[in-house]
């Protein structure tokens, strides 16, 4: 599996590399990343990328995903997109692009966050009236909040129940309403990524909790989506496919 990376030099594209490094079927052929200097087989710019491959993983910034996006429908590659925070323009371009490549777009390629979010699904039809909130923590340099695991989460809330409404950041006064979801984010230290559904009724509290130790688990996943997307066709792909194998 010859693989394209974006974000070439990044924490992510480091830890992409040392996973590619520790299996038989992966190797990075070109890095693509506009911050560093070019040399060996990385490049700062999506055309001076001409190696021969077989899959892209993205983990470079939002603001790249026209271009990126672009490149790899030029190059019929299947795409492993594990950028987040996308505007809602940049989202439709992924929709659009979707329709050509296959294309894996996942908020956390951690297996484990893939498995809590089945969880809250599976819990939420047990009880169907638990009051729901969710915390999530991240290391003080991330900068989108609430995190894009904590908003999938909030969508798998969402699926069970159509009318859930998400509440970042609950302040002031008011009473809590019943399809209400408060979404809290946390900012601090060099945590990796903690993420809780806290799940209440009157009589008990569930807590389903996933807390990452390193950035590896994100780097291993992606790998697992990039191999997972060889020979599919064109279309949007997620964990829960990953999941079903």
């Amino acid at each position: 599996m010859r693989i394209i990376l974006i974000g070439y030099e990044g924490h992510m594209g480091r830890e992409v590399r040392m996973s590619a490094e520790r299996r038989a079927d992966a190797e990075i052929v070109c890095g693509v990343d506009p911050a560093a200097e070019a040399g060996g087989i990385c490049v700062r710019s999506f055309s001076d990328c001409r190696a021969e491959a077989d899959v892209i993983i993205d983990f470079s910034h939002h603001a790249l995903t026209a271009e990126l996006l672009a490149f790899a429908t030029e190059r019929k590659l299947p795409l492993v997109l594990a950028t987040t925070g996308q505007t809602e323009e940049e989202k439709a371009l992924i929709m659009e692009a979707g329709k050509k490549i296959p294309l894996f777009l996942a908020a956390n390629y951690s297996l484990g966050i893939a498995v809590l979010t089945d969880l809250v699904r599976q819990t939420l039809t047990l009880y169907p009236d638990a009051e729901v909130e969710i915390v999530e923590q991240h290391h003080d340099r991330k900068l989108d909040a609430p995190s894009g695991t904590a908003l999938a989460l909030f969508n798998a809330v969402k699926e069970v129940r159509p009318e859930a409404k998400a509440v970042p950041g609950r302040s002031g006064a008011g009473k809590r309403q019943p399809e209400d979801v408060g979404i809290h984010a946390i900012r601090m230290g060099n945590t990796v990524g903690i993420h809780e559904v806290i799940i209440g009724t009157p009589n008990e509290t569930l807590t389903l909790r996933h807390e990452a130790h390193s950035r590896g688990v994100f780097a291993d996943g992606s790998l697992k989506a990039a191999a997972f997307l060889m020979g599919k066709e064109p279309g949007l792909y997620d964990m829960k496919d990953l999941l079903k194998g």
